[in-house]
């Protein structure tokens, strides 16, 4: 998977942790966040105005995840054309933003998609696409 990784960080799932991935060639962002209850990743366009939150994906819920007493290393890497983004935990992708097609995929599927978003048109259900879009 070809991707320039712009965000690296140690993370301690529990712990407040932010962690911001600025696309190269572009006025995109992406954030992970982990608000010590759950683990969420946004796509976020800096020149979107008064919203510039496009999209958000559900990561994980703290008390679900089995090792978080194990530092873990979160990266956020973009594909060449600086339009679609990735969050890796460990190396493992868990969620992918398309801003083209305006998508976003996850591991878990949730939230369902806001049909009054542009974004709402798909829901967050994972495909193996996701990882595609990097190929």
């Amino acid at each position: 998977m070809p991707i320039e990784i712009t965000a690296q960080a140690q993370l301690l799932v529990g712990q407040a942790t932010v962690v911001e991935g600025p696309s190269p060639d572009e006025n995109l962002l992406a954030v992970f966040e982990d608000d010590e209850d759950t683990g969420y990743f946004y796509a976020v366009d800096t020149a979107a105005g008064s919203n510039p939150i496009q999209d958000a994906v559900h990561i994980y819920n703290v008390q679900a995840v089995t090792d978080r007493d194990k530092p873990s290393t979160v990266k956020i890497g973009w594909s060449a054309d600086s339009r679609k983004v990735v969050l890796m935990i460990n190396n493992h992708p868990h969620a992918v933003f398309d801003f083209d097609a305006q998508r976003g995929y996850c591991r878990t599927g949730f939230p369902p998609p806001n049909p009054s978003s542009n974004w709402g048109k798909h829901s967050h259900e994972w495909s193996a696409d996701a990882v595609g879009l990097f190929a």
